[in-house]
């Protein structure tokens, strides 16, 4: 019979979408006093514009960059970039995890681009980026929410580039340093690193982007909630906190909460400092621990937010797929019904095994109590196999 451990994380949450909310936040901190407001009120629009303003200074965006929010989270803002901007030139697309291969798919069935080149690899790694083409244009995730792999940085991407470069960074934004200076759209959702309400993303447009969008009818209709141009170009009244339909002003308040909290302990250097510790406690872990490994073996690759590892336990491996993800079943309802983490289990289309969140709104000692955890869990899973 395995020791169950005898400390709890105090704040047992490590979903990877939503994450967890900011130590010490409360409901009944966010402002109420624009709560059934229009969102086309003057104080309304004001309260948006000033979310866009703090978001590009916590994340320390080029100024001569806009930012707009769109509706459906990330996934809605790299959909609208790609709408409203591919097509004009032959299309790379990087794929080396679940989303990935969503926009990979999107280019290729919905989109139907003409000269598209998909270039992916197996879970766990990443394609040859040497083969990234500065003449065509680029989507890629930054960081892979669903594989635990993230590029090292973006020295694969020309600043001489002829094609613009869309990134998907919201398992990146606010925990990772990313290099504006080669990309055009940087894309993430209010529910990832900094523990926001969902359904709202963002998309950070570089100069090159709304030069694009001014200059290039896409070939298509662009369905209203994905539609980043008017009539001329590119829709200014987006960066100045207008929303191309109704959001939850709710929402948006929690979003605020998350980017003051960011300032005040110390903007994106902090940020990053604290999801390193969580990432570093959970590696210390891994590296004395017998029946897991990364599932990104090259260190130089791995994720430090979404960190997913694999069980490599022979009794383990043995089993088929579906004999795999009910192994790991069994192991998070044991540690949810014990309330000592949750939601630790790997993206239902990722290889089985486990994912847990490292980014900046979890505290270190609760990474650091949660592992006795696993191994208990672990221990009496494997007891029943």
């Amino acid at each position: 019979m395995a020791t169950r451990p005898g400390v709890k994380p105090a704040r047992p949450w490590f979903a990877s979408g939503p994450t967890a909310k900011r130590p010490g936040w409360s409901s009944q901190a966010l402002p109420h006093d624009l709560l059934g407001r229009g969102i086309r009120a003057p104080e309304t629009v004001e309260r948006f514009a000033y979310g866009l303003r703090l978001t590009k200074a916590v994340l320390e965006i080029p100024e001569d960059w806009v930012l707009a929010y769109l509706p459906g989270s990330d996934t809605g803002a790299v959909e609208a970039a790609m709408w409203n901007m591919l097509g004009q030139r032959p299309v790379q697309v990087v794929a080396f995890e679940n989303f990935g291969k969503q926009w990979a798919s999107d280019a290729r069935d919905h989109l139907k681009l003409d000269g598209l080149e998909i270039l992916d690899a197996p879970w766990g790694e990443l394609p040859d980026l040497a083969r990234v083409d500065p003449k065509k244009d680029l989507v890629f995730p930054w960081n892979g929410t669903t594989s635990g792999v993230r590029v090292p940085n973006a020295d694969f991407i020309s600043m001489d580039r002829e094609g613009i470069v869309i990134c998907d960074a919201t398992s990146a934004a606010f925990a990772m340093p990313i290099d504006y200076g080669p990309l055009d759209v940087v894309t993430f959702s209010f529910q990832k690193a900094l523990g926001g309400e969902a359904g709202i993303g963002v998309a950070a447009l570089s100069p090159r982007a709304v030069e694009r969008l001014d200059s290039y009818e896409p070939p298509r209709p662009v369905p209203k909630v994905l539609r980043l141009r008017d009539g001329t170009g590119f829709d200014r009244a987006l960066a100045t906190g207008t929303m191309i339909n109704t959001f939850s002003v709710w929402t948006l308040e929690d979003w605020i909460d998350a980017l003051e909290w960011a300032q005040r302990i110390g903007g994106l250097a902090e940020l990053i400092r604290r999801t390193d510790a969580n990432a570093d406690a959970l590696a210390d872990w891994v590296g004395r621990t017998v029946w897991v490994e990364y599932l990104a073996e090259d260190a130089a690759i791995r994720s430090t937010t979404s960190v997913c590892l694999k069980i490599v336990d022979p009794r383990v491996t043995v089993l088929d797929d579906a004999g795999r993800q009910a192994f790991v079943k069994r192991m998070k309802a044991l540690l949810e019904d014990e309330g000592a983490a949750f939601d630790v289990e790997s993206h239902r289309n990722a290889p089985a095994g486990l994912r847990l969140w490292c980014g900046c709104t979890v505290e270190t000692e609760d990474v650091v109590a949660a592992t006795p955890w696993l191994d208990w869990a672990f221990e009496t899973a494997i007891a029943g196999v």
